[in-house]
C-alpha cells in the first residue's frame, strides 16, 4: 500500500486565501435582477423606437412637443432603472477583473444600454428639417440633458470583482476569528467569511492534545488531481494525514482557509473517530 506523501510545497508568494464564489441564492438573486433589467431596457429601446417612427411619420413637425418630451422622459426612466437593477445584481454576482473584455462590459452595460436608448432618437430630432427650430431645440435639449443624467447613473465608478470580495472575505474572517469589529464583513461575504471562521474554531477544539492545549490551524486534504492548484469538485479536509480515509492517497497540509483555496471546503462529519486516530482528546 503507498504511505501517504505530501504534495509538493506551494510557492510562498501564492495567494492562498479562499476564492470568493457566489452563492446559489445570491446567483439567483443576480439572474432575477437581471431579468429586470433586460426587461426594462427592452421598453426603453421600445420607446425609443416608437419614437423613431412618430418623427419619420412628421408627427412632430408642428406639435407634439409634449409626446416626444413624454418619450424622452419615459425612455431615461427605464433606462435608470435597469441600470440601477444591473447594478444591484452585479453585487450579488461580480464579474472577474482577471477577464477584462467581460468586467467591463458586465459593470457598464447600464451606460451602454443608455448611449443606444437614446443616441439614435436624438441624432433624428436635430437633424429633422421639418420640425418647428424651437420644439426641436427644447425637445433636444432636455434629451440630452436626460441621456446625460441616465448615462451618469448607469456608468459603475466602483464596479465589485471577485478579486475585491476575495479580500474582504478574507479580512472578514480573519476579524471574525480575532474578535475584532468586523470592518470589512460586507453582506457580499459575509456568509463565506462565517464557514471558514466557523471551521477553523472547530478544528481548534477538536484538535487539542497535551502538546497543542488550545488546538491548531492545520488540516489535511486530498491533494488536487493532476497537480492542479484547485480541485473541480468540493473536498473533505481532515484533522490529520493518519486518518483512514487518507491512507494511500497524496495529501495536502495547511490551514483550514489553505484548504479552501483548494476547494477542500467540507469538514469531516467523523471528527470523533478522527480525534481517536490522530490521537487527540475526545470532545465530550
Amino acid at each position: 500500500m503507498t504511505d501517504n506523501k505530501p504534495a509538493p510545497e506551494a510557492k510562498t508568494d501564492t495567494d492562498v486565501t479562499k476564492a470568493w464564489q457566489a452563492s446559489q441564492d445570491q446567483k439567483t438573486s443576480a439572474k432575477k435582477l437581471r431579468i429586470f433589467a433586460a426587461l426594462s431596457w427592452v421598453v426603453a429601446i421600445g420607446t425609443e423606437v416608437a419614437g423613431v417612427v412618430l418623427l419619420l411619420k412628421n408627427k412632430f413637425d408642428d406639435g407634439n412637443l409634449a409626446l416626444l418630451i413624454g418619450l424622452l422622459v419615459g425612455i431615461a426612466i427605464f433606462a435608470i432603472a435597469g441600470s440601477l437593477m444591473w447594478k444591484a445584481a452585479n453585487k450579488h454576482d461580480p464579474a472577474s477583473k482577471a477577464e477584462t473584455f467581460k468586467f467591463f462590459v458586465q459593470n457598464q452595460l447600464g451606460a451602454i444600454i443608455t448611449v443606444i436608448a437614446f443616441l439614435p432618437l436624438l441624432a433624428m430630432i436635430f437633424m429633422d428639417k421639418d420640425m418647428d427650430p424651437k420644439n426641436k431645440k427644447i425637445a433636444g435639449g432636455i434629451g440630452l440633458a436626460l441621456a446625460a443624467l441616465a448615462t451618469v447613473i448607469g456608468v459603475d465608478f466602483s464596479p465589485p470583482s471577485t478579486e475585491q470580495y476575495t479580500v474582504d472575505m478574507n479580512k472578514c474572517a480573519a476579524q471574525i476569528k480575532t474578535n475584532i469589529p468586523t470592518t470589512a464583513c460586507s453582506p457580499e461575504v459575509a456568509a463565506q467569511a462565517k464557514e471558514i471562521a466557523r471551521d477553523t474554531q472547530t478544528v481548534a477544539e477538536a484538535t487539542k492534545n497535551a502538546e497543542n492545549p488550545n488546538g491548531r490551524d492545520v488540516v489535511y486534504w486530498i491533494a488536487p488531481k493532476d497537480g492542479t492548484e484547485k480541485s473541480a469538485h468540493a473536498l473533505v479536509f481532515h484533522l490529520c494525514d493518519d486518518v483512514s480515509t487518507l491512507r494511500g492517497k497524496v495529501v495536502n497540509k495547511g490551514s483550514v482557509t489553505e484548504a479552501y483555496a483548494q476547494n477542500a471546503i467540507r469538514l469531516t462529519k467523523q471528527i470523533t473517530m478522527e480525534q481517536r486516530q490522530c490521537g487527540f482528546t475526545v470532545s465530550e
